[in-house]
Protein backbone atom coordinates (compact mmCIF):
# COMPACT_ATOMS: atom_id res chain seq x y z
CA UNK A 1 0.00 0.00 0.00
CA UNK A 2 1.56 3.55 -1.42
CA UNK A 3 1.00 6.86 0.69
CA UNK A 4 1.14 10.37 -0.93
CA UNK A 5 1.04 13.27 1.68
CA UNK A 6 0.60 16.42 -0.35
CA UNK A 7 0.48 19.74 1.43
CA UNK A 8 -1.82 18.24 4.03
CA UNK A 9 -2.87 20.38 7.05
CA UNK A 10 -5.21 18.90 9.81
CA UNK A 11 -6.87 20.19 12.61
CA UNK A 12 -8.98 18.31 15.59
CA UNK A 13 -12.48 18.98 15.00
CA UNK A 14 -13.54 19.37 18.62
CA UNK A 15 -10.94 22.21 19.24
CA UNK A 16 -13.37 24.66 16.84
CA UNK A 17 -11.39 26.67 14.00
CA UNK A 18 -9.61 29.17 15.97
CA UNK A 19 -7.07 26.46 17.45
CA UNK A 20 -3.56 25.78 15.71
CA UNK A 21 -3.68 23.13 13.00
CA UNK A 22 -1.68 19.90 14.97
CA UNK A 23 -0.06 19.45 11.37
CA UNK A 24 0.70 22.05 8.59
CA UNK A 25 1.88 22.04 5.11
CA UNK A 26 3.08 18.41 5.38
CA UNK A 27 4.46 16.21 2.25
CA UNK A 28 6.20 13.00 1.69
CA UNK A 29 5.51 9.62 0.03
CA UNK A 30 5.59 6.34 1.62
CA UNK A 31 6.23 2.91 -1.16
CA UNK A 32 4.81 -0.29 -0.68
CA UNK A 33 6.39 -2.34 1.80
CA UNK A 34 8.45 0.52 3.25
CA UNK A 35 9.32 0.80 6.94
CA UNK A 36 9.83 3.92 8.65
CA UNK A 37 9.88 5.75 11.87
CA UNK A 38 8.02 9.27 12.95
CA UNK A 39 10.20 11.07 15.56
CA UNK A 40 9.84 14.35 17.31
CA UNK A 41 8.65 15.83 20.61
CA UNK A 42 5.63 15.24 22.35
CA UNK A 43 2.65 17.23 19.74
CA UNK A 44 4.67 17.39 17.50
CA UNK A 45 1.53 15.68 15.10
CA UNK A 46 3.21 12.13 14.72
CA UNK A 47 -0.13 10.99 16.05
CA UNK A 48 -2.30 13.10 14.28
CA UNK A 49 -0.50 11.64 10.94
CA UNK A 50 -1.17 8.64 11.91
CA UNK A 51 -4.48 9.16 12.23
CA UNK A 52 -5.12 10.83 8.52
CA UNK A 53 -2.73 7.79 7.28
CA UNK A 54 -5.61 5.52 8.58
CA UNK A 55 -8.73 7.49 6.90
CA UNK A 56 -9.51 8.43 11.29
CA UNK A 57 -8.67 11.93 10.68
CA UNK A 58 -10.15 14.22 7.20
CA UNK A 59 -7.73 16.82 5.92
CA UNK A 60 -8.14 20.72 6.28
CA UNK A 61 -6.36 21.39 3.59
CA UNK A 62 -4.38 18.54 1.01
CA UNK A 63 -4.71 15.55 0.94
CA UNK A 64 -3.59 11.97 1.81
CA UNK A 65 -3.84 9.59 -1.59
CA UNK A 66 -3.45 5.83 -0.53
CA UNK A 67 -3.27 3.85 -4.03
CA UNK A 68 -3.79 6.97 -5.89
CA UNK A 69 -7.26 7.65 -4.31
CA UNK A 70 -8.58 9.98 -2.11
CA UNK A 71 -10.41 8.36 0.31
CA UNK A 72 -12.46 11.63 1.00
CA UNK A 73 -14.19 11.43 -2.72
CA UNK A 74 -14.88 7.48 -2.15
CA UNK A 75 -18.39 6.52 -1.45
CA UNK A 76 -19.07 5.33 1.98
CA UNK A 77 -18.83 1.71 1.07
CA UNK A 78 -15.29 2.24 -0.44
CA UNK A 79 -14.04 4.35 2.36
CA UNK A 80 -15.08 1.19 4.86
CA UNK A 81 -13.63 -1.38 2.51
CA UNK A 82 -10.38 0.48 2.31
CA UNK A 83 -9.91 1.62 6.29
CA UNK A 84 -10.63 -2.43 6.37
CA UNK A 85 -6.97 -2.72 4.69
CA UNK A 86 -5.14 -0.55 7.64
CA UNK A 87 -4.49 -1.52 10.72
CA UNK A 88 -3.69 1.47 13.56
CA UNK A 89 -2.42 0.17 16.97
CA UNK A 90 -2.75 3.13 19.51
CA UNK A 91 -0.76 3.85 21.84
CA UNK A 92 -3.18 2.64 24.94
CA UNK A 93 -5.46 -0.10 22.79
CA UNK A 94 -8.95 0.55 23.88
CA UNK A 95 -9.56 -3.30 24.48
CA UNK A 96 -12.69 -4.21 26.73
CA UNK A 97 -11.64 -4.94 29.95
CA UNK A 98 -13.87 -7.89 30.57
CA UNK A 99 -13.05 -9.60 27.00
CA UNK A 100 -10.97 -12.51 26.75
CA UNK A 101 -7.98 -11.97 25.01
CA UNK A 102 -8.70 -14.15 22.27
CA UNK A 103 -12.00 -12.76 21.99
CA UNK A 104 -10.11 -8.71 21.57
CA UNK A 105 -7.17 -10.70 19.49
CA UNK A 106 -10.08 -11.96 17.05
CA UNK A 107 -11.87 -8.91 16.76
CA UNK A 108 -9.01 -8.00 14.54
CA UNK A 109 -9.96 -10.10 11.96
CA UNK A 110 -13.91 -8.82 11.74
CA UNK A 111 -13.50 -6.18 8.86
CA UNK A 112 -12.82 -9.73 6.70
CA UNK A 113 -15.56 -11.78 8.13
CA UNK A 114 -19.52 -12.01 7.07
CA UNK A 115 -22.05 -11.03 10.14
CA UNK A 116 -22.82 -14.53 10.48
CA UNK A 117 -18.85 -15.46 10.81
CA UNK A 118 -18.05 -12.41 12.94
CA UNK A 119 -20.63 -13.52 15.58
CA UNK A 120 -19.21 -16.93 15.85
CA UNK A 121 -15.46 -15.17 16.53
CA UNK A 122 -17.00 -13.81 18.92
CA UNK A 123 -19.06 -16.21 20.37
CA UNK A 124 -17.51 -19.78 19.82
CA UNK A 125 -14.46 -19.40 17.95
CA UNK A 126 -13.18 -22.05 15.53
CA UNK A 127 -10.08 -23.91 16.67
CA UNK A 128 -8.22 -22.44 13.64
CA UNK A 129 -8.96 -19.16 15.00
CA UNK A 130 -7.79 -19.63 18.39
CA UNK A 131 -4.35 -21.33 17.19
CA UNK A 132 -3.94 -18.16 14.70
CA UNK A 133 -4.71 -16.28 17.99
CA UNK A 134 -1.93 -18.47 19.74
CA UNK A 135 0.38 -17.84 17.60
CA UNK A 136 0.02 -14.35 17.47
CA UNK A 137 0.43 -14.10 21.09
CA UNK A 138 3.53 -15.69 20.57
CA UNK A 139 5.46 -13.11 18.80
CA UNK A 140 4.91 -11.18 21.65
CA UNK A 141 5.74 -13.91 24.56
CA UNK A 142 1.67 -14.08 25.75
CA UNK A 143 1.05 -17.36 24.82
CA UNK A 144 -0.39 -17.84 28.46
CA UNK A 145 -2.90 -15.40 28.03
CA UNK A 146 -4.67 -16.58 25.20
CA UNK A 147 -7.88 -16.76 27.33
CA UNK A 148 -6.93 -14.29 30.26
CA UNK A 149 -9.47 -11.44 30.68
CA UNK A 150 -7.95 -7.96 29.49
CA UNK A 151 -8.39 -6.25 33.21
CA UNK A 152 -6.22 -8.84 34.46
CA UNK A 153 -3.30 -7.77 32.30
CA UNK A 154 -0.46 -5.30 33.22
CA UNK A 155 0.38 -1.95 31.61
CA UNK A 156 2.65 -3.62 29.06
CA UNK A 157 0.53 -6.88 28.47
CA UNK A 158 -2.53 -5.03 27.20
CA UNK A 159 -0.07 -2.85 25.04
CA UNK A 160 1.49 -5.98 23.36
CA UNK A 161 -2.07 -7.88 22.94
CA UNK A 162 -2.74 -4.35 20.96
CA UNK A 163 0.25 -5.15 18.83
CA UNK A 164 -0.49 -9.01 18.35
CA UNK A 165 -4.03 -7.55 16.80
CA UNK A 166 -1.62 -6.36 13.75
CA UNK A 167 -0.81 -9.59 13.19
CA UNK A 168 -4.31 -10.89 12.80
CA UNK A 169 -5.47 -8.31 10.98
CA UNK A 170 -6.77 -8.50 7.09
CA UNK A 171 -4.20 -4.98 6.41
CA UNK A 172 -1.94 -3.84 3.94
CA UNK A 173 -0.75 -1.39 5.96
CA UNK A 174 0.80 -1.48 9.86
CA UNK A 175 0.53 2.36 11.79
CA UNK A 176 1.51 1.77 15.09
CA UNK A 177 1.51 4.64 17.79
CA UNK A 178 4.37 4.55 20.86
CA UNK A 179 4.66 0.49 20.97
CA UNK A 180 7.49 0.75 23.08
CA UNK A 181 5.92 3.47 25.61
CA UNK A 182 4.79 0.61 28.29
CA UNK A 183 7.58 -1.90 28.13
CA UNK A 184 11.02 -3.23 29.11
CA UNK A 185 13.85 -3.20 26.70
CA UNK A 186 13.62 -6.93 26.36
CA UNK A 187 10.19 -6.82 25.63
CA UNK A 188 10.20 -3.80 23.16
CA UNK A 189 12.96 -5.82 21.21
CA UNK A 190 10.93 -8.36 20.68
CA UNK A 191 7.85 -6.63 20.20
CA UNK A 192 9.97 -4.23 17.46
CA UNK A 193 11.60 -7.42 15.85
CA UNK A 194 8.20 -9.40 15.40
CA UNK A 195 6.33 -6.64 13.93
CA UNK A 196 8.89 -5.45 11.69
CA UNK A 197 10.11 -9.54 10.33
CA UNK A 198 6.24 -9.84 9.94
CA UNK A 199 5.66 -6.82 7.79
CA UNK A 200 8.29 -7.16 5.90
CA UNK A 201 7.15 -11.52 5.40
CA UNK A 202 3.90 -9.57 3.94
CA UNK A 203 5.39 -6.59 2.35
CA UNK A 204 3.33 -4.66 4.37
CA UNK A 205 4.06 -0.87 4.57
CA UNK A 206 4.72 -0.43 8.85
CA UNK A 207 4.94 3.18 10.00
CA UNK A 208 5.83 3.84 13.82
CA UNK A 209 6.11 6.33 15.75
CA UNK A 210 8.69 6.52 18.47
CA UNK A 211 9.93 8.69 21.45
CA UNK A 212 13.16 6.32 21.49
CA UNK A 213 15.10 8.25 18.66
CA UNK A 214 18.16 5.32 19.66
CA UNK A 215 15.88 2.72 18.66
CA UNK A 216 14.42 4.62 15.35
CA UNK A 217 18.27 5.25 14.20
CA UNK A 218 19.37 1.53 14.99
CA UNK A 219 15.72 -0.17 13.52
CA UNK A 220 14.51 1.92 10.50
CA UNK A 221 16.03 2.65 7.31
CA UNK A 222 14.14 5.67 7.06
CA UNK A 223 13.46 8.59 9.42
CA UNK A 224 10.70 11.46 9.28
CA UNK A 225 11.05 14.04 11.95
CA UNK A 226 8.20 16.54 12.77
CA UNK A 227 7.80 19.69 15.26
CA UNK A 228 5.23 21.22 15.93
CA UNK A 229 3.11 19.96 13.20
CA UNK A 230 5.79 20.61 10.45
CA UNK A 231 7.89 18.70 8.45
CA UNK A 232 11.72 19.56 9.51
CA UNK A 233 13.51 16.20 7.66
CA UNK A 234 12.93 13.13 6.35
CA UNK A 235 16.30 11.19 5.73
CA UNK A 236 17.76 7.76 5.28
CA UNK A 237 18.57 6.43 9.36
CA UNK A 238 22.44 7.08 8.63
CA UNK A 239 22.30 10.93 7.74
CA UNK A 240 20.12 11.83 10.96
CA UNK A 241 22.61 13.59 12.92
CA UNK A 242 23.14 14.62 16.50
CA UNK A 243 22.84 18.24 15.21
CA UNK A 244 19.14 17.36 13.06
CA UNK A 245 18.46 15.67 16.73
CA UNK A 246 19.39 18.87 18.44
CA UNK A 247 16.95 21.03 16.05
CA UNK A 248 13.74 18.69 16.25
CA UNK A 249 14.37 18.49 20.39
CA UNK A 250 15.59 21.92 21.08
CA UNK A 251 13.66 23.32 23.95
CA UNK A 252 12.27 27.10 24.44
CA UNK A 253 16.02 29.01 25.87
CA UNK A 254 17.72 26.33 22.74
CA UNK A 255 18.50 23.78 25.16
CA UNK A 256 21.28 21.56 23.51
CA UNK A 257 19.61 17.58 23.01
CA UNK A 258 21.30 14.95 24.89
CA UNK A 259 19.67 11.55 25.20
CA UNK A 260 17.01 10.82 27.58
CA UNK A 261 15.64 7.92 29.31
CA UNK A 262 12.84 8.34 27.28
CA UNK A 263 15.25 8.58 23.50
CA UNK A 264 18.29 7.28 25.20
CA UNK A 265 20.64 4.96 23.84
CA UNK A 266 19.63 1.81 22.20
CA UNK A 267 19.52 -1.43 24.30
CA UNK A 268 22.29 -3.32 23.14
CA UNK A 269 19.83 -6.59 22.59
CA UNK A 270 17.61 -4.75 20.05
CA UNK A 271 21.06 -2.80 18.52
CA UNK A 272 21.77 -6.61 17.77
CA UNK A 273 18.34 -7.64 16.48
CA UNK A 274 18.30 -4.12 14.35
CA UNK A 275 21.60 -4.07 12.65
Amino acid sequence: MEFAVQDLTLRHAAAGTSAPAVVQDLSLRIASGEQLALIGPSGAGKTSLLMALACAMRPLEGQVLIDGADPWRLSQAKLRALRGRLFMAPQSPPLPPRQRVATALLAAQLPALSAWASLRAWVHPTQPQLQAALAALQGFDLADKLFERVDRLSGGERQRVGLARALLAPAQAWLVDEPLSALDPARARQSLQTLQVRARERGLSLVVSLHQVEVARACFPRIVGLRAGRLLFDLPAEQVSDQHLAELYRQVHSEAWTPTPAAGPVPAAIDLVCR
